[in-house]
């Protein structure tokens, strides 16, 4: 599933591709993408005449912010978006079209089909699901040491799946949050109220650090992602853990190794990221 850098990168590409363009009609025809409303002759209704601002992102979500209306996209597992002239075949796999008055489409082409789409007024997508319970943006400035200190430091879950938990800080998935786990040098199995002063400031950094460097980057391209424009993102190359089992770690030369931590494969370097035993009970004295 594409992660923030990769929706990040989407984004951008599509805000200098769509931001401007109106859009004369909508073709659906994958009915069930369309999640708000949930009729399609309705959202493409709705969208018929509409020009596009801009493209913004929230968390894992793009928002396409028109006059009058907001559109809430989720790539999940293969979604892509893509600009095309309206005489190029279609794709298999495409199920939504938005033609613009140009002689332009962008097409939405999804193989696993769990991509979805919702349509709501200016404002009140924020205040509805999918996005109305979503946390904290670790690239915007709000994300402070202390924001994520206070979001996350009190709680007696495993760090990783609370990383990964979109309603504490969002955009992060299973690559990144093992790269900053690893940069930080912490393992995945310890609770994060076990974490001590040190260790939440090496965490955020390398957050912040990690999804910064993978945006520059156009983010990951494990399986199928690529941006708006077809490109592929670039930081695979510079994975340090992620993928990489039985490679030695670039710091100690221990071989990375890959277990489930909270259902999700996990790599690490256990030498880097030791877990720390826990401390005896004391035998009380009668």
């Amino acid at each position: 599933m594409p992660e923030l850098p990769e929706v990040e990168t989407v984004r951008r590409t599509l805000n200098q591709l769509v931001a401007g363009k109106r859009i004369e009609r909508v073709t659906v025809t994958l009915p069930r993408i369309i999640q708000r409303p949930q009729e399609p002759l309705e959202f493409a209704g709705m969208l018929a005449g509409r020009t596009i601002g801009s493209v913004e992102r929230r968390g894992k979500f793009i928002r396409i912010l028109l006059d009058g209306l907001v559109l809430v996209s989720h790539l999940r597992m293969e979604g892509r978006y893509g600009v095309y002239r309206q005489d190029e075949p279609v794709e298999h796999h495409t199920h939504v079209r938005f033609h613009f008055d140009d002689g332009t489409e962008l097409r939405y082409k999804d193989v696993r089909q769990f991509g979805t789409m919702h349509l709501f007024a200016p404002g009140e997508e924020l205040l509805l699901p999918p996005l109305s319970k979503l946390g904290i943006e670790p690239l915007d400035d709000s994300f402070t040491l202390k924001a994520f200190k206070n979001t996350l430091a009190k709680r007696t879950t495993k760090i990783k799946p609370l990383l990964l938990n979109q309603e504490y800080v969002v955009g992060l998935g299973n690559i990144y949050v093992d790269e900053a786990l690893y940069a930080a040098g912490i393992h995945p199995e310890r609770e994060a109220n076990t974490l001590v002063s040190a260790e939440w400031s090496r965490l955020y950094e390398a957050v912040r650090a990690t999804l910064g460097r993978a945006v520059e980057a156009g983010g990951s391209s494990i399986k199928s992602y690529v941006n708006g424009q077809g490109e592929m993102g670039m930081f695979q190359h510079e994975l340090l853990v992620y993928g990489r089992k039985n490679e030695p770690c670039s710091r100690c030369g221990r071989f990375i190794e890959k277990f489930v931590v909270g259902g999700r494969g996990t790599h690490i370097c256990t030498a880097c990221q030791p877990l720390p035993k826990k401390k005896s009970a004391k035998p009380v004295r009668k």
